[in-house]
């Protein structure tokens, strides 16, 4: 899940529904039929409608309180069998420390960054943690209170300042937090931990050292990169990156080439801009997480979750934090970019469809002349900034229950979209004669409108959803595949691990009440024949007990536990993480 933008961590909270929003209609053609979309507003009202209202939920509020490093390794206590032909490292990231001093964090994904190993070798399973030693977090450390600016949290003032310097302090524009606490990335060989800032930290992946601090800026022209990159065959690494100027807004597709294993320091040399997307409103560009990428083609996602420019240079003037400068706009629509990913060229076609909230796609692929695109969907894109600590961390009772049935449901969709759209195509026809899909595109006076495919049965909804999809990446990334998995979530955090079968719909899960599942990773088999020949690991993490954190692996095939790793030590929810193979 994650984070802030690529506007030094801001991200939406604010959506505002009253009189003066009016329902929106679009009427279009599909095989000679009129066909009337709904709005979107309604069409959350009925996915909350369908997934069953929670009530008494237990209080998360453990699995977001800070806990202490363990950067000594220590073992761990196997049940069941760790298949012993795993050998390497299972890397994961989040926040970790929530106060310094008197002054809290307001909003969860402002915690400071947190590292953890579990290191697997022979059947057995060591642990580590490390807190990133980033500028943010050693001032805050050192003035034992936050001095620098997260998503949600504005930093304190100086107490030893005089009343009139604090006030001209708020009109400093401020430097962006390098408390990269997203992900674990992969640039020529080296490791690093990014945020959705400018700055990444290199990581040593065997101790969790922190290393440099690295300025995409001074590599290349952009002031921010995604903690999402893809990945090709060859070893060069693919992201999302902006830039603003007096051009206006853009959006840029970057490409980062091959390199060697391990560089005495951080290396982003022969980094390109492939391609510069123009916001399609300057003033207020769109909030982005992640993209796809298919094996020849890169798509880019405009939602229409807007940053308020203004908003954003006078934050500090008005005494607000960053979350609080971006709005969800539902009547607007959301636009899907494409360029070619080996020369850049941006197709022509206008994508779009109707208002929708999409923060990690599941995979991309050609098909006969479509680009199949597949992502976790949802209909209300206030629904980050939210997760704020007074939120998350709430008692069991009737506010954590309304907190949870006030969100929006993220479910899986998938999107079909036509390469080669010709101007004699009719208005009035769904451009898409693929047989397995009831997907739509219709072309329009100004593009190709497009319908999703529910990639799910109504069993889903008894698991609330999903989000942080995975697949066997090395893979079947950008090519066609069968199986994905995800955290289900029918609580505030995920409470489940599921595995979909897209032949079919059909759903596998591993649930157990109490129990809180990481994003689950797949580790392909060294003699795999089959896609879902692996395991499936996942961190296990629980509100009730103390010291009681382990790591679970799933036979990916049958979806049921082979073993778990016993850690004796506190684990937070954490973001995002992968597996690191060791020769």
């Amino acid at each position: 899940m994650s984070h802030s933008p690529s506007y030094s961590r801001l991200l939406t909270v604010t959506y505002y529904i009253d009189s003066n929003v009016k329902k929106s209609y679009k009427k279009i053609l599909i095989s000679g039929k009129t066909t009337v979309m709904p709005n979107p507003l309604q069409d959350q009202v009925s996915a909350n409608k369908k997934r069953p209202a929670a009530s008494g939920l237990e209080c998360i509020g453990p699995l977001v309180s800070s806990v202490e490093e363990t950067p000594d390794p220590i073992n761990t206590v196997i049940k069941g069998e760790i298949p012993p032909w795993i050998n390497g490292s299972f890397l994961r990231n989040g926040p970790g420390k929530f106060e310094f001093g008197e002054s809290k964090f307001i909003h969860w994904f402002d915690g400071m960054a947190l590292m953890h190993r579990f290191h697997i070798k022979d059947g057995q399973v060591t642990y580590s943690s490390q807190f990133l030693h980033s500028e943010s977090y050693e001032q805050n450390l050192e003035k034992n209170r936050i001095v620098v600016s997260e998503f949600g949290t504005l930093a304190t003032p100086d107490p030893c300042k005089n009343v009139l310097a604090r006030f001209f302090s708020r009109f400093q524009i401020p430097k962006a937090t390098d408390n990269a606490g997203v992900n674990f990335v992969k640039y020529k060989g080296d490791f690093y931990v990014s945020t959705e800032t400018n700055f990444m930290r290199r990581i040593d992946p065997v101790t969790l050292e922190t290393k440099e601090k690295v300025d995409w800026s001074k590599f290349i022209a952009i002031n921010a990169a995604t903690a999402h990159p893809h990945y090709d065959r060859e070893g060069a690494t693919y992201n999302i990156g902006n830039s603003y100027g007096r051009r206006g807004f853009y959006y840029h597709i970057i490409r980062v080439p091959p390199g060697e294993e391990q560089n005495d320091e951080a290396d982003l040399s022969g980094a390109e801009i492939l391609c510069s997307i123009p916001a399609s409103d300057h003033r207020k560009p769109s909030y982005y997480h992640s993209f796809a990428m298919s094996e020849n083609y890169i798509v880019f996602i405009e939602q229409p979750i807007k940053l308020e420019l203004l908003k954003f240079m006078l934050y500090r003037v008005a005494g607000k934090s960053f979350h609080k400068v971006m709005s969800w706009n539902p009547e607007l629509e959301t636009i899907f970019h494409v360029a070619n990913r080996h020369t850049g060229q941006l197709l022509k076609t206008k994508y779009y469809s109707s208002a929708m909230f999409t923060l990690h796609q599941i995979n991309a692929y050609e098909d006969n002349g479509f680009l199949i695109l597949d992502m976790c969907c949802g209909d209300d894109g206030s629904v980050i900034g939210d997760f704020t600590m007074e939120n998350v961390g709430q008692a069991s009772g009737e506010k954590l229950d309304k907190f949870f049935n006030s969100m929006c449901t993220n479910l899986p969709r998938r999107y079909v979209l036509p390469l080669d759209v010709k101007e004699n195509d009719s208005d009035d026809q769904n451009l898409i004669n693929l047989q397995n899909t009831t997907a739509t595109a219709v072309k329009t006076e100004t593009g190709v409108f497009l319908t999703h495919e529910d990639l799910y049965n109504d069993d889903l909804l008894q698991y609330g959803g999903l989000e942080f999809p995975q697949i066997n990446y090395s893979q079947y990334n950008g090519r066609p595949y069968r199986y994905f998995y995800a955290c289900g979530f029918g609580h505030v955090f995920g409470d489940s691990l599921l595995k979909m079968d897209l032949d079919g719909k059909k759903l596998k899960a591993w649930r157990h009440p109490g129990l809180f599942p990481s994003e689950p990773v797949f580790v392909s088999a060294p003699d795999a024949k089959d896609e879902d020949d692996g395991v499936v690991m996942s961190v296990i993490i629980t509100p009730r007990e103390k010291k009681s954190s382990f790591l679970l692996v799933l036979d990916a095939k049958t979806f049921r536990e082979l073993g778990r790793a016993e850690v004796p030590v506190d684990i937070p929810y954490g973001t995002h993480g992968l597996y690191n193979e060791m020769r």
